[in-house]
């Protein structure tokens, strides 16, 4: 059985730091995608950034700059690191784990991040 769990929400003022832990098990972690959501009340969930296998990044405009994402295969963990985080990033986020080959999704119940102006 697959799980995806979310870690490391919470509440932060504008111009400061979080770090999210995602962490995936039931699958062969190494050879899967990973992607990082948000979703904000009253909005469409939109893609963060994602990582694939060999380790390349994707980021969307928004938090190009401020945020990175890593992931430790030994740990079947990926990290989203934030930083200068302004209240619009606040949102609900939400991690996946993409399997290339059999084309499924997994999701996490996702993280609260909340940044106070």
């Amino acid at each position: 059985q697959v799980q995806v769990v979310e870690s490391g929400g919470g509440l932060v003022q504008a111009g400061g730091s979080l770090r999210l832990s995602c962490a995936a098990s039931g699958l062969i972690f190494s050879l899967n995608d990973m992607g990082w959501y948000r979703q904000a009340p009253g909005k469409q969930r939109e893609l963060v950034a994602s990582i694939t296998s060999r380790d390349t990044t994707n980021f969307a405009d928004s938090v190009k700059g401020r945020f990175t994402f890593s992931r430790d295969n030994a740990k079947n963990t990926v990290y989203l690191q934030m930083n200068k985080l302004k209240p619009e990033d606040t949102a609900t986020y939400y991690c996946k784990a993409h399997v290339p080959w059999s084309g499924m999704d997994y999701w996490g119940k996702g993280t609260l991040v909340i940044v106070s102006s």
